[in-house]
């Protein structure tokens, strides 16, 4: 770290469900690990660090249907408390050691590339299980509402905050788009029909530990650094499949 004057910490060792299964795990590996990279980065006098929070998780339960920064934290999972945890350390380095921090809330990533099957990213599991002719199972009957974002957006959003954001600040970065599970299964369909697969779904009862709607504002981030997303969803998704099916087809030759 002595040898970099900018640091983006995306490195995280759980995911939302996976907390549930462990919450001390959960915050073992995480929090001792984070905390002790502010100590190195304030001893290396680093010109700016970007701490990667959970615009998904650090809410909670809101009625809002656009949810800004200064809406109050109340995460339910155990995931989502570590990772407010780790802004309020982030934060406390800031303030009391100079540490030039901010703090970025992302909503929903998905793209080429990313694990399906893993508890996280919805669309990359739907998308792999109507390519491995696999049953998806939709917690509800429309399942949740979440704000999704490409990954190549969420790079050029990050990126925006580390060089025009202010330190001790926190922003959001998504969409502000609101889908639920059920319309983005509706907009593979067409895809998934046209290559010759179809969309297999059982359905569950809701889950309590699931928050149903969270979609993030991101007006201060557009304010502060003129960023906003280049892809459209439907845009992105085209993209997201194109690059899944393509995978996939090279792997079955």
């Amino acid at each position: 770290m002595e040898e970099v004057q900018e640091v983006i910490d995306l490195a995280y060792a759980t995911v939302p469900q996976t907390s549930f299964q462990d919450p001390v795990n959960d915050i073992m590996v995480n929090l001792p690990e984070a905390v002790r990279l502010f100590e190195m980065a304030v001893e290396a006098q680093v010109r700016r660090f970007i701490c990667i929070s959970s615009g998904g998780t650090v809410y909670g339960h809101t009625s809002a249907t656009l949810i800004d920064e200064g809406h109050p934290t109340f995460p339910i999972s155990p995931y989502g408390i570590t990772k407010l945890a780790i802004e309020k350390y982030a934060h406390m380095y800031f303030s009391t050691r100079g540490l030039p921090v901010l703090c970025v809330r992302p909503a929903n990533a998905f793209g080429e590339g990313q694990r399906p099957y893993v508890g996280q990213g919805f669309i990359a599991t739907a998308v792999a299980s109507i390519l491995d002719r696999r049953e998806l199972t939709l917690f509800g009957e429309n399942g949740t509402i979440r704000d999704y974002l490409h990954v190549h957006d969420m790079a050029r959003g990050i990126v925006a905050v580390l060089e025009q954001g202010q330190p001790g600040g926190v922003y959001n970065l998504g969409s502000s788009v609101g889908l639920s599970n059920r319309q983005v299964l509706d907009a593979l369909v067409p895809m998934a029909t046209a290559a010759g697969y179809e969309l297999r779904v059982r359905m569950q009862p809701e889950r309590p530990f699931d928050v149903p709607a969270n979609v993030l504002c991101t007006q201060r981030i557009r304010t502060a650094t003129g960023w906003q997303p280049i892809l459209s969803f439907e845009q992105a998704l085209q993209q997201t499949w194109e690059w899944y099916l393509n995978q996939h087809l090279a792997s079955a030759s």
